[in-house]
């Protein structure tokens, strides 16, 4: 069954771009937006992935974490932060053990050629790790907005 509003967050256990453990309990007590992409250095992506980060000021003043997860590899993650500066933790879920925890390991479709892959989606969770809001027709360009306007 899908995620609601409501549900506790699924624990994540991944590594980030530089090889570090990262557990979603480890942010008990903060704010976490947990945002699933489908691939470092796309158009959509990079899109998504820089208006967080031209606005990382305001989502951390407003006690947020950002933690961003696609089923690419640390080294892949790594090139991508490193090209575009960002500023947050980028997790490399290449087993799909969290898209598929979260519900976001999707059957695609592209030129007629059906295929599985991440769904852009972002899940807000609270401070005691239970979803307060899932965002699923994300805005890439104004993604913080999209965030900040129901959870402010």
């Amino acid at each position: 069954m899908a995620l609601q509003t409501g549900d506790p967050a699924p624990e994540i256990l991944a590594k980030d771009q530089s090889g570090n453990e990262v557990k979603l309990s480890d942010f008990k007590g903060k704010k976490v937006i947990l945002y699933f992409y489908p691939k470092d250095d796309t158009p959509g992506c990079t899109a998504q992935a820089c208006n967080l980060r031209d606005n990382y000021d305001s989502l951390l003043s407003k006690g947020y974490t950002v933690l961003g997860v696609s089923v690419d590899d640390e080294k892949s993650h790594q090139k991508f932060i490193k090209k575009f500066d960002l500023p947050f933790p980028l997790l490399a879920d290449t087993d799909h053990t969290i898209v598929e925890a979260y519900g976001v390991w999707v059957e695609k479709s592209m030129y007629g050629r059906t295929y599985m892959g991440t769904a852009r989606t972002t899940f807000v969770i609270d401070e005691n790790g239970i979803i307060s809001e899932i965002i699923q027709k994300v805005d890439t360009k104004n993604h913080t907005d999209q965030i900040l306007s129901k959870n402010d």
